[in-house]
């Protein structure tokens, strides 16, 4: 598997598994099936409602626990100080481990300034190895920015193709976050058939006799983004980690550059409705 480096000099694999939608059955029949083909890193969050079962099917798996990479993340309930404090506990008590090695602010609503520092707390304690963001835009990053003691090690947010985020990555670098990790949710554009039917991956595929999807995963690796697909087939499982044994060349790489951009999800700047809404992320089966 390749890797990148945090800011901590701690490995983060490249390609992991995402359980995004899945629910607790899925996750214990699908998981333990990613981690035999060999992915180590695995990505979750409290608003999942699967963390219980991602801990159980870890547990479960054989592979040791410093051999695997685990990332979850807080929703804006869990925000403020003193209840970010309780719920990073929480989901911890959830996975049943002792640390996560990332955790992250899943969206940018409510007091995430003063929970920063809750965040901070837990990296000194040994709960948690990296923290970082996930949906924010430069301005709220600079509001984290200025109460940081740890700076995000870690920006998650959308990357694809149509939508590459190289603004974003160089106005991250011009405020200090130049050895930021990124990792791309809509890795391959949320299964769209437009973006995996473009002519170009079609061609490409043909020549290092990949599939469009392992095109684009292979642009993601060498464009340096983590990234971690949600897949129930076995098939994909495989397909996906099958992207090692080829390099795009740098001409190949600047043409999918090239292609025009637009994202498929804007954050809106206020909290929409099902962020707002209330839930218990204790209640976890």
């Amino acid at each position: 598997m390749q890797s990148l480096t945090l800011a901590n000099g701690r490995p983060i694999p490249q390609l992991g598994y995402g359980v995004y939608t899945m629910t607790s059955g899925e996750v214990e029949r699908c998981l333990p099936e990613a981690i035999a083909t060999g992915y180590t890193h695995i990505d979750t969050a409290n608003a999942y409602f699967n963390e219980v079962a991602v801990g159980r099917a870890i547990r479960e798996s054989g592979v040791r626990r410093e051999d695997l990479f685990v990332t979850t993340k807080l929703f804006p309930q869990s925000y403020s100080y003193e209840q970010c404090s309780s719920d990073i506990d929480a989901s911890l008590e959830r996975l049943d481990m002792d640390y996560v090695d990332l955790m992250l602010f899943h969206q940018p609503y409510g007091d995430y300034v003063s929970g920063w520092r809750a965040m901070e707390e837990a990296v000194r304690a040994g709960k948690v190895r990296a923290i970082g963001l996930s949906n924010f835009p430069l301005h709220k990053v600079d509001q984290i920015l200025e109460v940081a003691t740890i700076k995000p090690s870690v920006l998650q947010v959308e990357i694809n193709p149509y939508w590459n985020q190289h603004e974003y990555k160089a106005a991250l670098a011009a405020r200090g976050l130049e050895g930021a990790v990124f990792e791309g949710w809509y890795p391959l554009g949320h299964g769209d058939k437009g973006l995996l039917g473009e002519p170009l991956f079609a061609k490409l595929g043909e020549k290092y006799r990949k599939t469009p999807a392992q095109i684009v995963l292979r642009w993601h690796l060498q464009e340096g983004n983590v990234v971690f697909p949600t897949t129930r087939s076995v098939e994909h499982l495989r397909e996906n980690l099958d992207v090692f044994d080829f390099e795009l060349a740098p001409n190949e790489m600047a043409r999918v550059n090239a292609l025009p951009q637009r994202p498929y999800y804007v954050v809106p700047e206020d909290a929409p409705g099902f962020v707002l809404a209330h839930n218990d992320y204790r209640k976890q089966a």
